[in-house]
């Protein structure tokens, strides 16, 4: 008899995704012909706009089917290096590496920077990925809770709190994916005075950085010179063009930085894909009517939403000022019965909700903020008018007891 399979342990503590195994588990249900409606996917519902579509067939055409240079083509490097100049951002087109998605631009990172048991702290909630891929590269991941009452806003004494001899890094998302806080100049400078007395690296996570329904977004790296040097910036063209399926996007920092992060992907993947990289120079050169009407939308559908979340009793939830989530609060929802099932979780509850009324969310357990769900309003209007009722429907069939 074959002795079982030994796997790392690597592979035994790193978890899957909880955001893509929520997007499998409603995709799986909709395969059996089950009426689903996913708003746990953080993607764009619009198509990637023509004119990028168009680069990307030019460019097969033209012959770019071959290996492309280890950190981007020149003009791609360029444009993104003028795009950041736009945002009072500066920084040379020799320190911008061109990855196969921010995902991948950020566990570069952490494998430039992260050795084994070094600590990397993390406002919470926060993206699922954040953690895990601190562990994996040998890391540990260590957590800094910011309260809904403060705006979901880490606060810098709580953050000096945290660090220890072992801390090389904080990591930072504004507009942040899943609360859609957005930190002010003032709230990110008083972050940078503490990160620079302890000689911490900023990973600046601004993915969503064009998705913002008041104040633009402000960079890490546009705090001045002192700051820019100790920031790695993290975007992409996902979120802003609706290319989530091109996987392309970036790490930004000084060229010396950038020099070893291209030696950690020249050692995994080599070069993002070379007509998703000239599609992306398209993105960055076309004109921003496709950006704003999807901007446009996704402001229409947060009010939307929010006035629905409103009508269900035992929901709070605040107006995020950026990406494209709301993360309410339901934590007076759990203790209740539908059926014969006890909410005892929001991680039970967003299972119910998918079994029970067919609607995809997002528990906060997987955020590290148990008692909230994350719901995307990047999906089409009928999708999300239909969701929420779904929601509103399980929230009032739910009992305080099985009596």
């Amino acid at each position: 008899m074959r002795a079982p399979a030994r796997f790392s342990s690597r592979a035994r503590t790193v978890p899957p995704s909880a955001t893509s195994a929520a997007t499998e588990a409603a995709r799986a249900l909709a395969e059996r012909g089950i009426s689903v409606v996913a708003l746990s996917e953080g993607e764009p519902d619009a198509l990637t706009p023509p004119e990028i579509r168009r680069a990307a067939y030019e460019a097969i055409e033209a012959g770019y089917t071959k290996y492309p240079p280890l950190a981007g083509y020149p003009d791609l490097r360029q444009a993104i290096a003028e795009a950041l100049h736009r945002r009072g951002v500066e920084y040379s087109a020799d320190g911008i590496v061109v990855s196969c998605g921010a995902k991948q631009a950020i566990l570069n990172t952490l494998l430039a920077l992260v050795d084994a048991g070094d600590e990397v702290i993390i406002p919470t909630p926060a993206w699922v990925s954040y953690a895990a891929q601190v562990t994996l590269v040998g890391g540990k991941p260590v957590s800094v809770e910011t309260r809904a009452e403060d705006g979901f806003i880490l606060d810098p004494e709580r953050l000096r709190a945290k660090i220890t001899p072992r801390t090389v890094a904080l990591v930072i998302n504004s507009p942040c994916n899943p609360t859609g806080a957005v930190y002010a100049r003032e709230q990110l400078e008083e972050l940078a005075t503490v990160a620079l007395e302890h000689d911490l690296w900023i990973i600046s996570d601004e993915i969503y950085s064009a998705l913002t329904y008041a104040d633009k977004a402000v960079s890490f790296a546009a705090l001045g010179n002192e700051v820019a040097r100790r920031t790695v910036l993290i975007d992409g063209a996902s979120k802003t063009f609706a290319m989530t399926g091109w996987r392309v996007g970036w790490s930004i920092c000084e060229p010396a930085a950038a020099r070893v992060i291209v030696t950690m992907q020249g050692q995994t993947t080599s070069g993002a894909a070379a007509m998703a990289q000239r599609a992306t120079l398209a993105a960055l050169r076309m004109d921003r009517a496709a950006v704003d009407a999807m901007l446009d939308a996704y402001k229409r559908r947060r009010s939307y939403v929010l006035q629905r979340l409103e009508r269900v009793p035992g929901i709070t939830c605040s107006m995020p000022g950026g990406a494209f989530y709301v993360f309410p609060d339901v934590r007076e929802l759990l203790g209740g019965y539908y059926g014969t099932q006890r909410v005892d979780s929001s991680q039970t509850l967003a299972e119910l909700l998918l079994s029970e009324v067919g609607l995809a969310v997002v528990a906060g357990e997987a955020f590290v903020a148990p008692g909230y769900i994350r719901i995307s309003f990047a999906a089409s209007d009928d999708q999300i008018a239909e969701g929420c009722d779904r929601l509103e429907r399980f929230v009032r069939a739910l009992r305080p007891s099985l009596a």
